[in-house]
């Protein structure tokens, strides 16, 4: 059967669990039709990845991004290896949608949507369920998972869903969220979050840049030598850098 051979095979691969959505189970309210990446998309292979909980958990940022960066490292070189078995064995195209950037930095989008929800993706997969956080419970790992999709033209039927509550409603990720971006049931203010989780980020760099530009000579020389300046071109070649993984830390969600 497809659908074992290709989850047994991402499995081998790393992943930690697999997951399978036809293409008309797939619904997200804000990314873009899916059929945009592969016109002719007929189901998501969903691969899922867990963090590392030491990782998660450590008050030094540099060891969680660290775990991040990592998973990302993994995940990437994944879908691709899995996008190519799919493509040499069943003779049907394949598009990879990577957990993280390239984003769409479009008018409008500016890197907030993503081109495939990869979150709804993996609730239609059957690997979990929304919990009070909007990050994706999974049954064993809760909220400390990511995920990587590949679209094809292969039909594969959709998993069963995750049925069970899985949050318990304690309000721990909203008490524990120090930019207070979930006080809004079912929202996640996306500015709000990446003000405090993305300290590196872009609104950042372009507040340096214009404060650099109309500095004078001797304070734009202290500015080059400033921390953060160098925070900032570390993160100009590393990517995103969160500093806050506190909904995921506090979240009691899954077995583990």
């Amino acid at each position: 059967m497809s659908k074992e051979e290709i989850r047994n095979y991402a499995l081998n691969l790393g992943a930690d669990a697999v997951g399978f959505a036809a293409i008309e189970d797939y619904k997200s309210p804000k990314s873009p039709d899916p059929k945009l990446i592969l016109p002719k998309v007929k189901s998501i292979v969903v691969a899922a990845y867990r963090e590392l909980d030491g990782g998660v958990e450590s008050m030094n940022a540099r060891t969680c991004m660290s775990g991040r960066m990592a998973l990302m490292e993994l995940s990437t070189k994944n879908v691709y290896l899995l996008g190519r078995y799919v493509e040499d064995k069943y003779r049907v195209k394949t598009a990879p949608v990577l957990l993280s950037y390239p984003l769409d930095m479009g008018p409008g989008v500016m890197g907030l949507i993503g081109d495939l929800s990869l979150r709804h993706a993996a609730v239609a997969a059957g690997l979990g369920a929304f919990g009070r956080n909007n990050l994706v419970l999974h049954p064993r790992f809760g909220s400390r998972i990511l995920f990587t999709a590949l679209l094809t033209e292969l039909v594969l039927a959709s998993d069963p869903p995750v049925t069970e509550d899985l949050c318990n409603d304690c309000g721990l990720c909203v008490e524990n969220c120090p930019a207070q971006a979930l006080e809004v049931e079912g929202q996640t203010d996306a500015m709000k979050c990446l003000r405090v989780s993305q300290p590196w980020g872009i609104g950042n760099a372009i507040g340096f840049i214009l404060k650099f530009t109309k500095a004078s000579p001797e304070e734009q020389k202290r500015m080059l030598l400033d921390p953060q300046f160098l925070s900032l071109y570390q993160a100009s070649f590393i990517g995103f850098q969160y500093n806050c993984f506190n909904c995921l830390a506090s979240c009691p969600a899954g077995e583990r």
